[in-house]
């Protein structure tokens, strides 16, 4: 697979606020072990090759186990994830399919359970920012493989 462009050199400006906002989302509350689940989930859901292969090195290297990853798209079917998880892993589905699955009030319920105003809104702003992302590698044909977690 060939990358299409780098869009990164073509259009700085915009990359970097895209970087901002990523490290936005990290400087939250939001746990990094819930955040590299819905990277991937989300990732999973949009087909991002590129961004799959990045959120699970990184969910590895914070300490993630092989079993949850490998059971991430079927996460409603074990007891591996926690509730607060699961609300997030529901609410990562429903926006990331906004199209076909609207935020209930039934599930904007659930989450806030979990989750207070703040930290809402910061895991819908982390969903929005993987979901371009995703959009982002996939359209520019991003080649996955070469990614590597940074040292702790």
């Amino acid at each position: 697979m060939e990358s299409r462009l780098d869009y990164y050199s073509i259009a700085p400006e915009a990359a970097k606020i895209m970087v901002q906002f990523e490290k936005y989302v990290k400087s939250t509350n939001l746990d990094s072990t819930l955040l590299e689940l819905v990277k991937t989930r989300a990732s999973q859901i949009n087909g991002c090759a590129f961004c799959l292969d990045m959120h699970t090195k990184d969910a590895r290297a914070n300490g993630e186990t092989e079993q949850r990853l490998y059971a991430l798209n079927a996460w409603r079917e074990t007891d591996f994830y926690t509730e607060k998880e699961r609300a997030a892993l529901a609410l990562t589905e429903a926006i990331t399919q906004i199209s076909t699955n609207h935020v209930t009030d039934e599930l904007y319920k659930d989450v806030r359970e979990h989750f207070d105003e703040k930290d809402f809104v910061d895991l819908v702003y982390a969903i929005n920012t993987i979901n371009s992302w995703n959009r982002l590698a996939i359209t520019t044909r991003a080649v996955p493989g070469k990614y590597q977690p940074a040292k702790k």
